[in-house]
């Protein structure tokens, strides 16, 4: 009798453990996309080889608490003072149950002043029911530092942040020149005086 209590217990006990270690796990993989990267930074979960540099860089960019509820909270609902700089964003595969692999963005601000920042949004979907907290985390120098090792420049690149997709310059451009056209055409039709 006394081994099946023992046995029930530790079933039980397994039952708590074992989804609390696969969501503590992390991402299978990320990566970092924005100005000047190109196809973007490709980074290793924690299981493959130098997947220690992703938990690291997951650390200094809050990951964790913008995932999980945390105390105490580091997450800020407001955005922080200061001016952003360009904005990157890591892209992290999150691997959950049924072999269902779900896609949360972060937003990285490594330039920002006086401090770096990430925002998470809040209610990104992960491990089937879980929903992250999301919000605005102040960094450290870390962060900035981490990211450069791993490619960004260590000065902001010139513009925004925001790299403009093709179809909507062309776009742009195809409504100047017709607004040009247009312009045109009026004024050449416009009745002129008449002569004596």
């Amino acid at each position: 009798m006394k081994r099946l209590v023992l046995a029930a217990a530790a079933s039980a006990l397994a039952a708590l453990v074992v989804p609390t270690a696969s969501l503590a796990k992390g991402a299978s993989e990320a990566t970092i996309s924005g100005p000047g990267l190109g196809d973007g930074i490709k980074l290793a979960g924690e299981e493959a080889p130098g997947g220690g540099t992703l938990m690291l860089l997951a650390e200094y960019a809050g990951f964790f608490p913008a995932l999980f509820q945390t105390s105490p909270n580091p997450m800020l609902t407001e955005r922080p003072k200061g001016s952003l700089g360009p904005r990157y964003r890591i892209t992290y595969a999150m691997p959950g149950p049924d072999a269902v692999v779900n896609q949360l963005r972060q937003d990285l601000y490594p330039y920002a002043t006086p401090e770096p920042v990430t925002y998470m949004k809040p209610g990104q979907a992960y491990f089937g029911s879980e929903k992250t907290v999301g919000g605005w985390y102040i960094s450290g120098p870390s962060l900035k530092n981490q990211l450069v090792r791993l490619g960004l420049p260590e000065t902001p690149p010139a513009g925004n942040g925001f790299d403009a997709p093709w179809p909507i310059l062309a776009f742009a451009a195809f409504a100047a020149a017709g607004a040009t056209v247009i312009v045109a055409v009026r004024i050449r039709r416009r009745p002129r005086p008449a002569t004596a």
